[in-house]
């Protein structure tokens, strides 16, 4: 994956070279988006388990508007990092032409494999295919 700046919504600025050494996923998303809110609750209960530890997590909404995306992080209680693509940049980059837009990319940088539509991010099958994806062992 290429560098960008990361503008973030609820924390800091942030480069994607500042995720570098563990597994990310990426999550596209918008404050709009049925199934993107519908999978946000798993989002925040794996970063809750995982974030910082074995991999990373971070959310990107495309949400025209900053006070939108905000009160949906606020509204939700989502505690892991988000970053606000109000130019597209972001979005076209990793290619979420559908969203929610789930990409899983390894401690290089590189993209393993992304997911398209709304998920079960905590369910016990979705976190062992992570596992696989990112050969970590899971609990």
């Amino acid at each position: 994956m290429r560098e960008a700046t990361l503008d973030g919504l609820n924390g800091r600025t942030s480069q994607f070279s500042d995720f570098r050494g563990k597994p990310l996923i990426i999550n596209v998303w918008a404050s709009w988006c049925g199934p993107c809110r519908a999978e946000m609750g798993s989002l925040e209960r794996l970063a809750r388990r995982y974030n910082g530890k074995e991999f990373n997590i971070i959310g990107i909404s495309i949400d025209d508007y900053r006070k939108a995306a905000q009160a949906f992080i606020q509204e939700s209680e989502i505690t892991f990092a988000n970053f606000l693509d109000s130019k597209l940049f972001l979005e076209n980059m990793l290619g979420a032409n559908m969203i929610p837009l789930t990409v899983l990319v390894d401690s290089h940088g590189r993209v393993l494999l992304k997911a398209r539509g709304a998920l079960e991010w905590d369910s016990p099958e979705v976190v062992a295919e992570i596992g696989k994806v990112f050969h970590l062992k899971l609990e």
